[in-house]
């Protein structure tokens, strides 16, 4: 009885943690997306709007969403940057991991040692992005949706693929990509249409997977574990099939 105790305490830990994590990365997407200049009303401000959906994706409190828009608009001074850190994971799998920073001397320095103390090694700019595409991907409800119809309509707006996915808590969605620079005319062309977004987002996606045996790849995902707990973090991408 004990025992079944303690799996259930890790496991709802485990959940926190990741909430917690999720809830800190929206926070800062917010803060990033009001100090870009674009103004704190996402109908005026789509790289808020964006946000704003991305937060409601994971259920973030309002209460947490209304503060991380003050402290953006002045009653608060975080400042973030963000910047992309290249590398290969052991076995010569590329890895890509957004950062939003405040402390970008922090920051690398956490990189380099994730990367090194895992049999990694930390590259410089362009040394594995030309691995990946770029894209957006957008997760729309499916709900009333005329998907056959949808897809044909969007393809004037930069649609590349378009098929079935899940959510955090495994319900049904669509996902819509498109390349990184159709980015904002899909997203005018999905709300202009009524289509209700789920979350909306840059992804960099691999152009070739490699496969690794599963001890091999347990030694990978060691690493990007390592990294996606970092909190500097936002987003970690990677070739591992």
């Amino acid at each position: 009885m004990g025992r079944i105790f303690e799996t259930r305490k890790a496991t709802m830990f485990a959940r926190w943690d990741r909430m917690a994590k999720a809830f800190a990365r929206c926070s800062k997407e917010i803060v990033i997306a009001v100090k870009a200049g674009g103004g704190s009303t996402p109908e005026t401000n789509p790289a808020l709007r964006r946000a704003l959906q991305n937060a409601r994706a994971v259920n973030m409190p309002k209460d947490k969403i209304e503060s991380a828009i003050k402290r953006a608009t002045g009653q608060g001074d975080e400042t973030y940057e963000e910047i992309l850190y290249e590398g290969y994971a052991p076995h010569g799998i590329a890895v890509l991991v957004e950062t939003a920073t405040d402390n970008p001397v922090r920051t690398v320095a956490n990189m380099r040692m994730h990367f090194t103390k895992r049999g990694g090694n930390l590259g410089s700019a362009g040394g594995v992005s030309y691995l990946f595409q770029r894209m957006g991907v957008f997760r729309l409800d499916p709900t009333g949706l005329d998907v056959e119809s949808l897809e044909l309509d969007l393809i004037d707006y930069g649609l590349e693929e378009m098929g079935e996915g899940a959510g955090e808590q495994g319900e049904a969605q669509i996902v819509v990509r498109t390349a990184f620079n159709d980015f904002g005319a899909m997203q005018r062309a999905l709300e202009e249409r009524g289509v209700t977004i789920v979350s909306a987002k840059s992804e960099y996606i691999p152009t070739g997977p490699i496969e690794l045996d599963e001890e091999r790849a347990r030694e990978v995902l060691a690493l990007i574990d390592k990294l996606e707990q970092d909190d500097d973090v936002q987003h970690v991408y990677h070739n591992l099939a």
